[in-house]
C-alpha cells in the first residue's frame, strides 16, 4: 500500500517508552471540540492498525491523530511508510523493551528516531526538554522545526504552580504571553508532559487557551490507567496494571506517596521485556520505593525478590516487605494489612494480569461511586 501524506491536514503521530496513549487521547480531546478527527482508537498502535487506519483517512476528518507502538528496529519506519506523519511527538526515552535491544538505552533512542527520520521532513517535531535520554535522539539533519515542552528545564511550553487537585492536577502554562490555568482529570506529576503536548499542539494550531482548557476537562482517562476506585472505609485503589516498564513503575510510585493517605501500600508485579537489565531494573523500583513516603511493599512474580532486595538495600524497613508467588498468598496477606484509610497502587506488567487483584479488592471493599 502508498503511504498516505495528506498535507493540508494536521497528521500527528505520537509514540514513546510511556504516555503514548494519554497523549494521544489528550490531543484528540481538545481537537474534537472544533474539528472532525480522526484517532486511532484505545492503544491500537501495532503498524498492523496504522495499515487498517491508513484505509479509514477520509478528507472530511480534519486531522489524524495516531499512536505509534514501537517493540523493534523498522516499526516505526514501517509506521510511517502507511501514514507518514508531518507532527511528531516523542513523549520521552525510557526502558520499555530495552531486552529488544540488547538493554542499551541507545538502541531505544535510535529505534524511535526513525520517526524523525520518516515523518515529513519539514513537519515539527515535539520533544521533552526534561528528558536526559531524549538527547540520544538523532535530530541531527531534520529540516523541520523541533519545539520542546517540560517543567524543569527551558522549554516553549513549561508548566509551573503544579498542584495535585481531588482527581487530577491543576497548573499554569504562559500562551501569548499570559499565562493560563489548565485541570487535567488525571492523577501524575507524568502526566503534565502529556498535556503540554497537547496544548503545545493545539496552541500551534489556533486553538485559543480556552478551548484547550475545555477540551483537557473533558479527557477520559481509561481504565487500569491510574485509575482511581475510592472504595467503603475510605479505601482506595489506583489501578495501574495496565503494563509496566521501569520509568512507569517510578512514575506510579510518585502517585502513590504523593496523594495517598495513612497507611500506603504498593502491590507490584514483575516488570517484562527488561532482558539482561531485568535483574538490575527490578532492583531500581525496590530502592526507588524504599525512598518514597510508602509504608508497604509487596511484589509478585519472577522478579518480585529482587524488587524486595533492591528495596531492603536502601533501607525499607523488612518486616513490611513482601514476596509472593501465589496470587491466592498475595490477597490473603493484604486482606490482613488493609485498614481504613488505606491506599493501594497495583501495577505490573500486562502479563502479569494484576487487574485480577484489582478486581479482588473491589470485591471485598465493595465499590462506592
Amino acid at each position: 500500500m502508498r503511504k498516505k501524506s495528506i498535507l493540508y491536514k494536521p497528521i500527528i503521530a505520537v509514540t514513546g517508552s510511556s504516555g503514548k496513549t494519554t497523549t494521544k487521547e489528550m490531543i484528540a480531546a481538545v481537537l474534537k471540540k472544533r474539528w472532525k478527527i480522526f484517532k486511532s482508537p484505545q492503544n491500537r498502535n501495532a503498524v498492523s492498525a496504522t495499515k487498517r487506519h491508513a484505509k479509514l483517512l477520509r478528507s472530511a476528518h480534519r486531522a489524524v491523530v495516531l499512536e505509534y507502538g514501537m517493540q523493534y528496529y523498522g516499526n516505526i519506519k514501517r509506521h510511517c511508510h502507511y501514514i507518514r506523519p508531518n507532527i511528531g511527538v516523542i513523549t520521552h526515552i525510557g526502558r520499555a523493551h530495552i531486552g529488544n535491544f540488547g538493554g542499551r538505552i541507545q538502541g531505544v533512542a535510535k529505534a524511535k528516531s526513525e520517526l524523525i527520520r520518516y515523518m515529513k521532513s519539514t513537519g515539527t517535531l515535539w520533544l521533552n526538554a526534561d528528558d536526559q535520554h531524549s538527547k540520544l535522539l538523532r535530530t541531527k539533519g531534520f529540516k523541520g522545526r523541533i519545539v520542546r515542552i517540560g517543567i524543569r528545564n527551558k522549554a516553549v511550553y513549561r508548566a509551573s504552580q503544579i498542584h495535585n487537585a481531588k482527581r487530577g492536577m491543576t497548573f499554569r502554562v504562559k500562551l501569548d504571553g499570559k499565562e493560563h490555568r489548565f485541570y487535567i482529570p488525571i492523577l501524575g506529576r507524568h502526566n503534565i508532559y502529556n498535556a503540554l503536548f497537547a496544548i503545545g499542539i493545539a496552541h500551534r494550531l489556533g486553538f485559543t487557551p480556552k478551548q484547550i482548557q475545555n477540551g483537557l476537562k473533558t479527557y477520559e482517562k481509561p481504565k487500569r490507567r491510574l485509575y482511581v476506585y475510592n472504595l467503603r472505609r475510605g479505601i482506595r485503589i489506583i489501578d495501574d496494571s495496565y503494563s509496566a516498564n521501569p520509568d512507569a513503575v517510578k512514575a506510579a510510585l510518585d502517585v502513590l506517596s504523593a496523594t495517598g493517605k495513612n497507611k500506603k501500600i504498593a502491590v507490584l508485579g514483575s516488570m517484562s521485556e527488561l532482558g539482561a537489565y531485568a535483574v538490575k531494573g527490578h532492583k531500581e523500583i525496590g530502592s526507588y520505593a524504599a525512598r518514597k513516603n510508602i509504608t508497604h511493599i509487596y511484589a509478585i512474580g519472577k522478579h518480585a525478590s529482587q524488587i524486595i532486595a533492591g528495596a531492603k538495600q536502601a533501607g525499607f524497613p523488612a518486616q513490611n516487605l513482601h514476596s509472593f508467588v501465589s496470587r491466592a498468598q498475595l490477597h490473603k496477606a493484604l486482606a490482613r494489612v488493609i485498614q481504613p484509610g488505606t491506599t493501594i497502587l497495583v501495577k505490573g506488567s500486562n502479563q502479569m494480569r494484576m487487574n485480577k487483584t484489582v478486581a479482588y479488592l473491589k470485591q471485598i471493599y465493595f465499590k462506592s461511586r
